[in-house]
C-alpha cells in the first residue's frame, strides 16, 4: 500500500504536532532574549466559509478577531521580526508577555478575512509562503501537495507587496517546493521533502547526504530569488512545511539570510530557546477563545510529556518483518489495528534485530555503515503508524553498547570483557557489548545512530537494557586505563575490595554510561531536533540501592538525565515470590524522588521468557489497575505480538483507558 503526502494525510501530519512540547535544545544558540516566555502562535486558513482547503485548522475571521482581541485585554504584547531581532542580539527588551503570530501557506483568504483586521488593530503578523504556489499565471492550476487548486485561492503579487508596504506583514519562506512529500522508501510511502533522502525506485538508492543538501539549498534561495524578483523583500523568517526541520537545514537558512526558524511544535520559547529553532501553539480548526486560552496556561506552566499520562505499546520488528513482502504486509496491518483498538498513545519501536536472540544486535532495520540491514522496514512501520494511529510519540529502540558487529569490521574486536573474573565466576551479562572506552567504538556507535536519524523521522530514543556494566567489566585495556586516571587500580578485584573505591568506580561507570547515551541523542539531535529521552532500567536498581554497583545504573541519576526512566517491572523475570510487593516496592521508591512519578515508566511482561508462557491479559489488566491506583502515571508492556494476538485489545484497551490522557498538573 502506498500513503501520498496529499491533503488527507497532510492534516494528519500537522495533527501529529498537536500536543508536542520543545525540550530546550542542547545545540541551541545562547539567546539574549530577556522575555521569560516568548508565544508564538501559528494559523493557517482564516475564513468563514465552509470549503476552506483543510478545514480542520481553518478559524472563522470572527474567531480570529476575538483571540487577538483576547490576547490584548489579558496583557499579551504582539512584537514584529524587527523587535526579535534586536532582543536576540541584546539591543532591545521586549514587553511582557510578548506574542509572535504567524500565518502559513499565504492563502488568498489571508487577505480578505485577515489582514483588515491586523491593519485596523495594528498587529504586526508573520506570513510564510510557498514560491512554487504563487508562480502559476491567473489561469494555472496550483500543484497543492498532489491536489490542484486554482490560482487564485493564493495570494496575488500585488496583493503580498501591498501587504509587506503596510509595515504590518512580514513575508517569510515556507520553501520553494519542499511542501510537498517524496518517496521515502521502497514502500514507496511519501514523506515530507525537506527532511527526507529520496528513494529511487528504479535504482533501489537513496538520495546522497551532498544531493540531499544541494537540493534544500536551491530550493530555500529559489524561492529568495522568486520573492525578491517580484519586489518583495528577502525573508528573513523560515517556517518549516509540516513543522518537520533538522540542523542541516537551519544552517543552510541561517546562510541564506533567515536566522529565525519556526516549527510546528507546541512549545514555549523559552529565553535561553535559540531563534532558530522556535515551537509555537498550532491552532486547530474552530479553535475557541477558551481553547486557545488553555493552550497558552499549559506552555506557561510548562506542561510536557512528563504530564501527559502515557500508555505504551513496546513493539519488536522481528514481529513484524516477514521475507515474504505480503506476509509483511499483513503483519503490519495487523499491528497497526491493535495500536487503534487499543488506544496507545505511545510506541517504542524496535530498529534493531537479534534473530540468534542473544540480547545483542546482529542487524538493523535501516540503511547504514556498519551492520546489516535485515531489512528496509524502520521508516516503513514508523511513518505508518504516525499517519494512520493515534500515536503521538514514536521512539526507537535502540541498544546503546550491544552491537554484534561483522568480524571483518576491525571494531567488533573492541569487546567488553571479563577476563580478571575466577574461572568459578558466572558474570556473563548476557550481551555483546562494545567497549565505551573505546574511541573507535564509540565512533562506530555514532555512525549507527547517525544513520538512524537520518533515515525516518521520529520523536524519541529509547534505548536498550545494555546500558550497563557489571561489577566486573569493562577490563578492556582502554577501560583500565581510563579507571587509572580517575586514580583507581586496575585491578578490579582490589576495588571490588575497598567500598570507597568501589562507589566511585561505580559512580565513574555509570556517568560514562549516561554520557554517552546523552552523546549519541545530541548527535540524533542534528537530524530530529525535538527528541526526547527514555532508557530501560533493571527493577533491582530501583529495589536494592547496592544493585547500582552490580549494573552500573542508577535510578536517581537516571531520573535527572532522561526524559523517561522505563522501569523493567517484570516479576517473573526477576523470579520474585510476590508480585504485588514487588511492584509496590519501586512505587514507593519511584516516590521519593520530585520528578519520580512523572518521569518513571513501569514496563510490564507480556512473556514469561523462562517457560515461553504468555501473561494472562486480565492479568496484565489487574497489574495495570493496581498500579494506577498507587499513583503510576506512564505505563508500558513488552512485547506486542500481532500475529498471535497478545495481549488482547479490548482488555488491555479498558485497563489503559482507567488514566485519563489528559494534562495532569
Amino acid at each position: 500500500m502506498t500513503t501520498r503526502l496529499v491533503s488527507s494525510t497532510f492534516k494528519k501530519f500537522l495533527g501529529l504536532m498537536i500536543g508536542v512540547v520543545a525540550t530546550t535544545a542542547t545545540f541551541a544558540e545562547n539567546s539574549k532574549i530577556d522575555a521569560t516566555t516568548l508565544t508564538v502562535i501559528g494559523y493557517h486558513e482564516i475564513t468563514d466559509h465552509k470549503d476552506a482547503l483543510i478545514p480542520s485548522y481553518a478559524v472563522t475571521t470572527q474567531q480570529f478577531s476575538e483571540h487577538i482581541d483576547w490576547l490584548q485585554k489579558n496583557g499579551y504584547h504582539f512584537i514584529n521580526v524587527d523587535q526579535l531581532l534586536k532582543a536576540h542580539q541584546g539591543k532591545y527588551t521586549l514587553p511582557t508577555k510578548p506574542v509572535l503570530l504567524t500565518v502559513d501557506d499565504g492563502y488568498q483568504s489571508f487577505y480578505q478575512n485577515a489582514y483588515p483586521i491586523i491593519r485596523a488593530k495594528k498587529i504586526p503578523v508573520v506570513l510564510a509562503v510557498v514560491g512554487s504556489w504563487l508562480e502559476p499565471k491567473a489561469d494555472q492550476k496550483v500543484d497543492f501537495g498532489g491536489d490542484e487548486i486554482a490560482r487564485n485561492k493564493i495570494l496575488s503579487w500585488n496583493e503580498l507587496k501591498e501587504m509587506q508596504n503596510s509595515g504590518f506583514v512580514e513575508i517569510a519562506s515556507h520553501s520553494y517546493h519542499l511542501h510537498r512529500g517524496v518517496t521515502a522508501n521502497p514502500q514507496a510511502n511519501s514523506e515530507p521533502a525537506a527532511i527526507t533522502r529520496i528513494y529511487d525506485l528504479k535504482t533501489k538508492t537513496y538520495e546522497s547526504d551532498a544531493s540531499y543538501r544541494t537540493r534544500v539549498y536551491q530550493d530555500l534561495k529559489k524561492n529568495n530569488d522568486l520573492l525578491k524578483a517580484h519586489g518583495l523583500r528577502s525573508p528573513r523568517v523560515m517556517v518549516w512545511p509540516y513543522g518537520r526541520y533538522n540542523m542541516q537545514l537551519v544552517q543552510i537558512s541561517k546562510q541564506l539570510g533567515m536566522p529565525i526558524t519556526i516549527t510546528l511544535d507546541d512549545g514555549a520559547d523559552h529565553a535561553k530557546q535559540s531563534i532558530q529553532n522556535m515551537g509555537r501553539i498550532l491552532i486547530q480548526g474552530n479553535m475557541s477563545t477558551n481553547a486557545l486560552a488553555q493552550e497558552i496556561k499549559n506552555r506557561e506552566l510548562n506542561f510536557n510529556d512528563n504530564n501527559r499520562p502515557q500508555k505504551i505499546m513496546h513493539v519488536d520488528l522481528d514481529y513484524i518483518y516477514d521475507p515474504d513482502p505480503q506476509q509483511q504486509e499483513r503483519n503490519l496491518g495487523n499491528l497497526l489495528d491493535r495500536i487503534n483498538g487499543m488506544g496507545v498513545k505511545t510506541v517504542y519501536l524496535q530498529a534493531f534485530s537479534d534473530p540468534d536472540a542473544n540480547g545483542s544486535a546482529d542487524m538493523v532495520y535501516f540503511p547504514n555503515r556498519h551492520i546489516p540491514m535485515r531489512a528496509d522496514l524502520f521508516n516503513r512501520v514508523a511513518w505508518q503508524i504516525q499517519t494512520r494511529t493515534p500515536v503521538q510519540r514514536l521512539y526507537a529502540w535502540m541498544p546503546l553498547l550491544a552491537w554484534e558487529l561483522p568480524k571483518s569490521d576491525p571494531v567488533s574486536k573492541e569487546l567488553v570483557v571479563t577476563q580478571q573474573a575466577k574461572a568459578d565466576e558466572h558474570l556473563n551479562m548476557g550481551y555483546i557489548r562494545l567497549s565505551p572506552y573505546s574511541p573507535k567504538a564509540r565512533q562506530a556507535i555514532k555512525e549507527i545512530y547517525q544513520d538512524l536519524a537520518k533515515s525516518t523521522p521520529f520523536d524519541g530514543l529509547l534505548f536498550h537494557d545494555d546500558v550497563t556494566l557489571s561489577d566486573y567489566e569493562d577490563a578492556s585495556p582502554q577501560a583500565l586505563a581510563a579507571y587509572a586516571k580517575q586514580g583507581l587500580p586496575t585491578d578490579l578485584a582490589q576495588i571490588r575490595d575497598n567500598d570507597d573505591k568501589l562507589q566511585k568506580w561505580t559512580a565513574y561507570k555509570t556517568r560514562t554510561l549516561d554520557d554517552f547515551a546523552m552523546e549519541l541523542a545530541g548527535e540524533v539531535r542534528q537530524y530530529q531536533p525535538y527528541l526526547m529521552t527514555a532508557r530501560n532500567l533493571y527493577a533491582q536498581v530501583a529495589l536494592n540501592p547496592y544493585a547500582e554497583n552490580w549494573y552500573a545504573q542508577s535510578l536517581e541519576e537516571s531520573l535527572k538525565r532522561y526524559d523517561f526512566t522505563a522501569i523493567m517491572a517484570m516479576p517473573y523475570m526477576e523470579q520474585v515470590d510476590n508480585p504485588e510487593k514487588f511492584y509496590t516496592d519501586i512505587m514507593d521508591r519511584v516516590k521519593q524522588y520530585p520528578n519520580g512519578i512523572k518521569k518513571t515508566v513501569m514496563e510490564l511482561q507480556a512473556i514469561n521468557w523462562r517457560n515461553d508462557q504468555k501473561i494472562p491479559s486480565e492479568e496484565m489488566a489487574a497489574t495495570i489497575k493496581s498500579l494506577y491506583q498507587q499513583g503510576a502515571m506512564h505505563i508500558a508492556y513488552y512485547p506486542d505480538d500481532p500475529i498471535k494476538q497478545h495481549p488482547d485489545v479490548e482488555t488491555m484497551r479498558k485497563a489503559f483507558a482507567l488514566k485519563s490522557s489528559q494534562l495532569v498538573p
